[in-house]
């Protein structure tokens, strides 16, 4: 009763277990971070020059599609998607120059 009277109660839906299921676009997401996960492997191991500059380049796609994609930054107002570009694209360029 108590419940009701303040408005505790919650209505469940028929399915509880719908949240379980990721969308297509998680999943290819997910696959991708781990594609480029592995090529940031592969990578490493070459003597390449400017390997650190590719494994950078490899991070920095994998922390745009966590941010955007599992942290539902794509749904944020503008200002913090430029702002979180920014500054990890200064980032970057700090890390890269020491």
């Amino acid at each position: 009763m108590a419940y009701v009277r303040f408005d505790l109660a919650v209505a469940l839906p028929h399915n509880l277990f719908t949240f379980l299921k990721m969308e297509r676009t998680f999943n290819i997401t997910w696959l991708v971070l781990i594609g480029l996960t592995l090529l940031s492997a592969v990578f490493a191991n070459l003597d390449v020059p400017y390997v650190a500059i590719i494994i950078l380049g490899l991070s920095f796609l994998k922390f745009i599609g966590v941010a955007f994609f599992f942290m539902e930054l794509k749904k944020a107002n503008a200002f913090w998607k430029v702002l979180l570009v920014a500054f990890l694209t200064l980032l970057l360029v700090v890390v890269w120059a020491v």
